[in-house]
């Protein structure tokens, strides 16, 4: 339970640190494919050494099956995230991630058989309501018009592809483990980033040159950030529903309202701070009462 919990606070806060670092790079025209990539691809590269200690021949196929699954909804996910935080308030594009939790239910509930109690039902619907103070700082206010806005379209297709991802990742540590997931998810979503690449006809040498010496501090605190919530991400799905893991990753909604309003000058923080109050009392529901 202690480790658990561990697990849970760093996923909470690297979060939101490694969104900070997306956002910066992709401000110093750092093409947001790119830094999926890179990201991916580094820590592809730092998991040669963990995988030739894995017996691959205990691996079930089905881990790999899921694993190419659970890279490409990854990879897509991040990519898109990646482009809504390039252009839009870290403080606005992480409370939205709060109806992650919902998808990742309903489709655990297809594919993992997770029925939610009723308090699990509460304690999401209690984020989500959380989220509307959060959403009505925008201009659009909490409306359907809120959809016309590219960041907020890209955040949405993020969170989906990667509420999809979670459950796929879920799937391949029941048929192996934690670290086995964890190398899939560096190495599949390196080579389907890669893909992506050509499928936006991204000229990849070009835009490798506007990376700077500069940018590589930040890209080595990114993959830091990346890789640490990844791996807690994982090990809190292997001893907690998705449904209801996804629900308590959004305690990291208050780390970027406060992150987007230091780093980037994000205003309405009050407001937003409202609708983070109410989505922690959500997740305090799902710790306590199931």
């Amino acid at each position: 339970m202690l480790v658990t919990t561990i697990s849970l606070l760093l996923r909470i806060l690297s979060n939101p640190i490694g969104n900070v670092f997306q956002k910066k790079l992709t401000e110093q025209n750092n093409h947001p494919l790119l830094v999926n990539l890179l990201t991916f691809s580094i820590l592809g590269i730092l998991c040669i050494v963990p995988a030739l200690q894995q017996d691959w021949g205990q691996v079930s196929y089905l881990s790999w099956y899921y694993g190419v699954i659970a890279g490409i909804f990854g990879a897509v996910g991040n990519g898109f995230l990646v482009k809504a935080l390039q252009g839009g308030d870290l403080s606005i594009l992480g409370p939205i991630n709060s109806y992650k939790s919902v998808v990742g239910i309903l489709i655990g509930i297809v594919f993992l058989h997770e029925i939610p109690s009723i308090w699990g039902i509460i304690g999401i619907a209690l984020i989500i309501y959380g989220s509307y103070f959060v959403l009505d700082t925008m201009k659009e206010r909490f409306s359907w018009s809120l959809l016309k806005n590219k960041e907020i379209q890209y955040r949405i297709w993020a969170m989906i592809l990667t509420a999809i991802e979670a459950v796929f990742i879920k799937k391949v540590i029941l048929y192996s483990s934690t670290i086995v997931s964890f190398i899939f998810w560096c190495w599949f979503g390196a080579f389907f980033s890669f893909v992506l690449l050509f499928f936006f006809k991204v000229r990849l040498i070009k835009e490798i040159k506007q990376v700077k010496l500069h940018h590589l501090l930040t890209y080595g605190f990114l993959v830091l950030s990346i890789g640490t919530m990844q791996y807690t991400t994982n090990y809190v799905f292997s001893h907690m529903n998705v449904g209801y893991a996804l629900a308590l990753f959004q305690l990291s909604t208050i780390i970027s309202i406060f992150l987007g309003y230091r780093i980037f000058k994000e205003q309405n923080i009050k407001k937003k701070l409202l609708g983070a109050v109410i989505m922690i009392a959500g997740s305090v529901v799902i710790i306590l009462l199931n």
